[in-house]
């Protein structure tokens, strides 16, 4: 049986879409409202960040080659992205509380196999069911809160952005409490374990939101398309913003600059303090529009990066600008497809994810340094045009 969890009471389902809903007065960020999910988002963070740091860790504790230590971040990966589709199929039979509960037991159990394993194919197993663990969290919590409203849904991604840079941290503090990279490994694992533990108390305490509830207006033709619009949007935003932080340092240190490492933290800083931003001031504007002024401001920041005195200053532009995107379109499309949909969105966010660095990789190297503005210019350019469709098609959503 699957931990059982309370939830509390989101917002009501918004009216018929033929006649658009008033939108309601803005939900204070209480804890009852986020807190379970920011303890959540910080330790998805935490593990999703970890894998690259502790590449070097990996080869020292299992004699793999680097060739080869490449595979714990992919069996990772490809857990993640299985886990949200199957979570909205089961969000509607056993409700936010039991799936979150499950997922994170699961992740639990992956992280500390992980810890304990002798061999590098028992860690692989672990990444792969910590994958699955996580997608699954992120699937449910991310359907969840998108239908509590714009200002949530940012807030408990900032967390998770907070996770990620606490990631390496956690690798250098349990390296040096052991000697070693290698041998700190299973106490970071263990601490992402114990998290997970910690998230589960959370939500007993706190509660999760419960999701909108379809209101079955849209004929599945018009449903149909309104899901290809945002699941193409998430595509190329993703697509973009993992694009531009694995891909900064090579531009930067290719055009000449002597701390790109220091760009990229800065662009993933940005990111994170636009999304609080934005959980605290974006109340009283529409997610669409919101979503089109941020896709429009990181195309114009991506075309900058071409220029190398302002790149490293664009860079963080593109952060900024692209923080709100992710989370206010979840929320955007929690108003038009059912819930279970939303979680399976972030499917094609993944796709995204992989797509753009390779396809980055192949023009740095084919055409020069030069091809990564482009690129990254052109997707950022026609995630606008999307953006700017899929407004027309839906409307601009409820406020809040």
């Amino acid at each position: 049986m699957l931990p059982c969890l309370p939830m509390s009471v989101a917002e009501p389902a918004p009216a018929p879409l033929s006649s658009p809903p008033l939108a309601p007065p803005p939900q204070p960020l209480t804890f009852a409202v986020v807190g379970a999910g920011a303890v959540a988002f910080l330790c998805l963070g935490v593990l999703q960040a970890i894998y690259g740091p502790a590449f070097p860790a990996f080869e020292e504790r299992f004699g793999v080659v680097t060739a080869r230590v490449g595979l714990i971040a992919s069996a990772h990966f490809i857990g993640s992205a299985a886990a949200p589709p199957l979570a909205g199929l089961l969000l509607a039979r056993l409700g936010v509380g039991r799936v979150v509960g499950g997922a994170f037991t699961l992740l639990a159990a992956g992280a500390l196999l992980v810890a304990a394993a002798p061999t590098w194919p028992l860690a692989l197993l672990g990444a792969l069911l910590g994958g699955l663990g996580l997608g699954g969290v992120s699937g449910a919590l991310n359907a969840a809160y998108a239908g509590v409203g714009t200002r949530a849904i940012n807030f408990v991604n900032a967390l998770f952005g907070v996770g990620s840079m606490l990631a390496p941290l956690l690798l250098a503090l349990t390296a040096r409490q052991a000697g070693s990279p290698g041998g700190g490994l299973p106490l970071a694992f263990v601490t992402i374990a114990v998290l997970a533990g910690l998230s589960l108390l959370a939500a007993r305490l706190w509660g999760l939101p419960r999701l909108l509830q379809d209101t079955g207006t849209e004929s599945s033709q018009a449903r149909r398309s309104t899901l290809a619009l945002f699941a193409g949007l998430l595509l190329l935003y993703v697509g973009v913003e993992v694009g531009s932080g694995a891909w900064a340092a090579n531009y930067l240190g290719a055009v000449g600059h002597a701390s790109p490492a220091l760009v990229v933290s800065a662009y993933w800083g940005g990111l994170t303090v636009s999304r609080v931003l934005t959980s605290l001031f974006a109340s009283h504007v529409a997610p669409g529009r919101l979503v089109l002024g941020a896709a429009l401001l990181a195309a114009v920041g991506s075309a900058l990066t071409a220029l190398p005195a302002l790149a490293p200053f664009a860079y963080v532009l593109v952060g900024v600008a692209c923080g709100p995107i992710f989370p206010t379109t979840l929320a955007w499309a929690a108003r038009r497809i059912p819930a279970r949909l939303v979680a399976s969105l972030l499917v094609s966010g993944s796709v995204g994810g992989v797509l753009m660095p390779w396809l980055l990789g192949l023009g740095f190297t084919g055409a020069g340094s030069w091809a990564v503005p482009a690129l990254l210019t052109g997707a950022a350019a026609l995630l606008a045009v999307l953006v700017a469709l899929t407004l027309r098609r839906v409307g601009p959503g409820l406020e809040g």
